[in-house]
């Protein structure tokens, strides 16, 4: 609905433009309209699959609309050509250069749909191509302009959005970075893992890298109590008690998940910080509590993670690469194929 919307009002306006510079009669403006800009956003927000039963929707009321049917074929390629250009966006400029192939491909299909109508050589012919070229140039300024908007209105995040976020000037990931270089480290790792296993089962590979990057920022707070940033240090955890102990690792993820709220790091990020350990028992602890009791046995809630459990793909993916890239420091000693391999497995 908002593509029709959108593409009335520019017909409106393209048309005036065209009457007010007088130019040849005619309707060659609507070769401006940007109607591939609904099938840009469409692939940026959702999938192609979407994108494609949608383009083809919008373009067939589109040629009722103009009761043109190769009206029709111009908006559909068009819009195709406008998905598939940012099938692989990951910066910004990206929509940029979707803008220009949808101008260039819009040109060739203007041409041979005036081949076709034997109305190649007329007078309105170079404003055919002019507006066509202009078309691409109109969807990716709308894009650029409307994306931001949808994102922040809806709290829809785009894979733009996650690319930016693994940017290392980022004041999290650069805090994370001064404060905490081993978990900054082992997050790096956990990323690379993540993105690699998410692709292999085809869950959004940015969403898992970027929530691996970010899963442990709560550690900033109290770094040295955690294994990767003691640096040959004799550990923290020998001066306080198994259940204090449990306690400090617990804290780190609602100790996270504050300051990413307050960074305003997206919705799905953030519940994958929360559920990258699922409601998992701190063992060693736990059983340093049970050899160390006297008067009953320690409760296993107060050495479990709060949770809740992954509820995605991508948080499970997140939890698994995180334990992992942990348990794989066992085998410094001797890394070899066949450890590392029985380590996944096991």
């Amino acid at each position: 609905m908002g593509t029709l919307l959108a593409g009335r009002a520019f017909e409106f306006l393209l048309s005036g433009l065209h009457r007010g510079l007088l130019l040849p009669d005619g309707n060659a403006f609507i070769y401006a309209i940007p109607f591939p800009m609904g099938a840009m956003l469409m692939k940026l927000i959702f999938d192609f699959r979407i994108t494609l039963i949608f383009s083809f929707v919008i373009s067939l009321l589109v040629g009722i609309w103009f009761d043109d049917p190769l009206y029709f074929i111009y908006v559909f390629i068009g819009s195709l050509i406008a998905a598939f250009s940012v099938i692989r966006c990951r910066k910004r400029s990206d929509i940029i250069k979707g803008g220009i192939y949808v101008s260039a491909v819009n040109i060739v299909t203007a041409g041979a749909i005036l081949l076709i109508g034997g109305i190649f050589i007329a007078p309105a012919t170079p404003f055919v191509f002019l507006y066509a070229a202009l078309s691409g140039v109109i969807v990716a300024a709308m894009v650029s302009i409307l994306l931001p908007f949808i994102e922040y209105t809806f709290g829809i995040t785009t894979d733009v959005s996650f690319v930016e976020l693994l940017d290392l000037d980022q004041p999290l990931m650069r805090n994370l970075m001064i404060v905490a270089p081993g978990t900054y480290h082992h997050s790096v790792i956990v990323g690379s893992l993540a993105e690699t296993a998410a692709e292999a089962v085809g869950v959004n590979s940015l969403l898992a890298k970027v929530a691996a990057y970010y899963h442990d920022i709560g550690k900033i707070k109290m770094p040295k109590y955690f294994i990767e940033n003691q640096m040959h240090s004799i550990s923290k955890h020998k001066s306080l008690t198994p259940h204090m102990s449990s306690m400090v690792l617990i804290s780190h993820v609602k100790e996270g998940v504050e300051p990413a709220r307050q960074h305003k790091l997206p919705g799905l990020v953030i519940d994958i910080m929360q559920q990258h350990h699922g409601t998992g028992l701190i063992t060693y602890f736990y059983q340093s509590a049970v050899e160390l009791a006297t008067d009953g046995m320690p409760l296993e809630e107060d050495y479990r993670y709060q949770g809740p459990k992954p509820q995605t793909r991508a948080s499970a993916i997140v939890m698994m690469a995180d334990a992992l890239e942990a348990a794989s420091r066992t085998l410094i000693g001797n890394p070899t194929p066949a450890r590392i391999s029985s380590l996944v497995e096991k």
